[in-house]
């Protein structure tokens, strides 16, 4: 059932709104010539009506039972922010430059998370197009947009959002996400969309008073949780699947990272996430597009990735925190909160083997057996990385990677992300070592709701025993302190660091053992003892073997090279790279003892 304003020029506007227990609702067409018009409910609650003299750009709002007047909770663009009246969009009126645009196929995805506001001085969609050139320089062929659905104020992470089909109006609303998903396409890089289902933000929430959106029979950190499988369930799950559609529809997204989906409580014969999958298998067999869905999920299940004819959801890939708390504690030696679980090399040789390292087994940090095994799923079926907005954004002072570790970890890092099996993906401003904070932030408007906020942030640092107080969420100093410092890029180490990523990125696409993510064809060795970590991959012909260092000092190493020539084609200790300078041989083969720098990373390919 789709839902909203639709428009379609010369033949007027369809309004369709659920409301189910509602007596009356009115459409309100705001400005010069406005009017009320009653709507007409149908058998499952939804309200209808259709106007054949009606304008892109109209305003309108709904005035329910007489009383309040709420904007469409399915609106397209929300001009005036998140109280006011919603705006008719004729998608149709953008002309598409994409002609001959496919998707990627999974596996060769390197992405690249952005937040549109922090992510140029503009903070804007127009902004992030003219940037498109570093990423496209870099390597990039996938951005991850963080959400974009309409919030309130002009700053926000967008988890706050409260219209989850409008396109934020400081950003440059509807026309400006799809000018940049145009140009995004018609230089060869993927867009995907960070979407919300778990929860809407608490200003300008008005689902509620259309519709029993939400259930008291669970609890969420949220607050209430959404309802995917109580009375009425059924315009709830509709609006989230048409909201899905939405975005591959008007505005061609290539795939969805569908967030902390560990929030969503469902206990349907049918889970809700099955459903979108479903329903966007559907689409992409009715309209000849490839479309993926990714999820976030803290709980190690792989049923969300398993095919549906498994019992598994179907999605394609999900993010895999343990990669990144195996490597984050082996490069900082944090052990606080959940990085108390991890720490040793054997976590992260079982994440690069695997995926998930707690997998049904004892979890310290939450007191309980964890996960279930991910031996048996693909690794293009995983998201690795050493960064994210979340591993940043939610640390008490927003320490990025380069605050925590040396630039030779910095290196390290890059290598076991870029180069692992999983599809990789970076964090804006990580390729160049940006040390400017990517802290927490908000604009709201009401000031109970500010220091609740305020006080939240400090109650989400208690595992890690932080004692200072976070920064002001609600100081705009908070998030101008966020924006990333592109002059950086001109200075060492800086420039070091984003050539040494353009060239991971470059060996990642060449050479066929690192394009092609399996499992199969891989083979790992733990020293422990000197904390080495070899890691032989092949595809066909195509055969390398990387050496990585995780200790604090030079150390020597015994190796037994199968048969060939192997030629060395990278080493991040190399003076090329700011290193101290490599100890290792140009060319190996048969035994060899070798001496390897500390926290380096090294790669050789076997020669035919």
């Amino acid at each position: 059932m789709k839902i909203g304003a639709l428009y379609s020029p010369g033949k007027g506007c369809d309004f369709t709104v659920w409301a189910p227990l509602l007596e009356s609702v009115v459409l309100c067409l705001e400005g010069p010539g406005g009017r009320r018009v009653p709507m007409q409910k149908d058998q499952e609650g939804y309200w209808r009506l259709h106007l054949d003299a009606v304008s892109a750009g109209a305003r309108y709002i709904y005035e329910l039972n007489g009383s309040s007047k709420r904007p469409d909770p399915a609106s397209f663009f929300q001009p005036e922010g998140v109280h006011k009246a919603s705006e008719v969009i004729d998608h149709t009126a953008f002309s598409w430059n994409e002609q001959g645009w496919q998707n990627l196929p999974l596996e060769n995805y390197i992405i690249y998370e952005l937040h549109v506001g922090c992510f140029t001085s503009e903070g804007t969609f127009q902004a992030v197009i003219e940037k498109l050139g570093h990423l496209k320089k870099l390597g990039i062929n996938a951005i991850e947009l963080m959400p974009v659905a309409q919030f309130p104020g002009k700053r926000n992470w967008g988890y706050d959002g409260t219209y989850p089909f409008a396109v934020q109006d400081s950003y440059g609303g509807p026309v400006g996400l799809k000018k940049l998903i145009d140009a995004c396409h018609r230089q060869s890089i993927a867009v995907i969309l960070d979407v919300v289902y778990n929860h809407l933000g608490p200003e300008g929430n008005y689902l509620a008073s259309f519709a029993p959106y939400f259930t008291d029979k669970y609890k969420t950190p949220w607050g209430t949780a959404v309802n995917f499988d109580d009375s009425y369930s059924y315009g709830v799950r509709n609006y989230f699947v048409q909201n899905a559609l939405c975005w591959f529809r008007h505005y061609h997204i290539d795939a969805l990272r569908l967030d902390a989906v560990h929030g969503i409580v469902d206990m349907s014969a049918k889970h809700i996430l099955r459903e979108i999958s479903e329903s966007t298998e559907e689409f992409c067999r009715k309209n000849h597009r490839r479309h993926y869905l990714i999820a976030e999920s803290d709980l190690n299940d792989t049923r969300l990735v398993r095919a549906r004819a498994q019992g598994g959801y179907g999605l394609d890939a999900q993010w895999c925190d343990d990669f990144h708390h195996a490597l984050h504690t082996l490069l900082t030696k944090e052990d606080g909160g959940y990085y108390k679980d991890f720490g040793s090399l054997s976590h992260l040789g079982k994440a690069i083997r695997e995926g998930f390292v707690y997998d049904w087994k004892f979890s310290f940090f939450r007191k309980r057996f964890h996960g279930s095994s991910s031996a048996g799923i693909p690794a293009l079926k995983f998201v690795a990385f050493a960064q994210n907005h979340d591993q940043v954004g939610n640390r008490l002072f927003g320490e990025r990677l380069s605050m925590l570790a040396t630039f030779e970890q910095l290196k390290l890092a890059a290598g076991m992300v870029i180069l692992s099996p999983c599809v990789p993906l970076l964090f804006m401003g990580e390729e160049y070592g940006e040390d400017s904070p990517f802290l927490y932030f908000i604009d709201h408007s009401d000031p109970g709701l500010i220091e609740a906020v305020r006080e939240g942030r400090k109650k989400e640092f208690i595992h890690f025993k932080w004692k200072e107080e976070p920064p002001d969420p609600q100081d705009k100093k908070t998030f101008d302190k966020s924006k990333l410092a592109w002059e950086k890029l001109s200075r060492k180490p800086h420039n070091a660091l984003y050539d040494f990523y353009r060239e991971l990125i470059k060996l990642r696409r060449e050479i066929t053992a690192f394009s092609h993510p399996s499992k199969k064809d891989f083979e790992i060795t733990l020293i422990e003892k000197e904390r080495v970590i070899i890691i032989y991959r092949r595809h066909k012909t195509s055969k390398v073997i990387m050496i990585v260092n995780f200790g604090d000092a030079d150390t020597n190493v015994s190796l037994s090279i199968p048969v060939g020539k192997w030629k060395k084609i990278i080493d991040s200790s190399d003076s090329r790279w700011l290193g101290q300078g490599s100890q290792l041989p140009k060319v190996l083969g048969g035994k060899a003892k070798i001496c390897v720098r500390l926290f380096s990373l090294s790669i050789y390919v076997r020669g035919k």
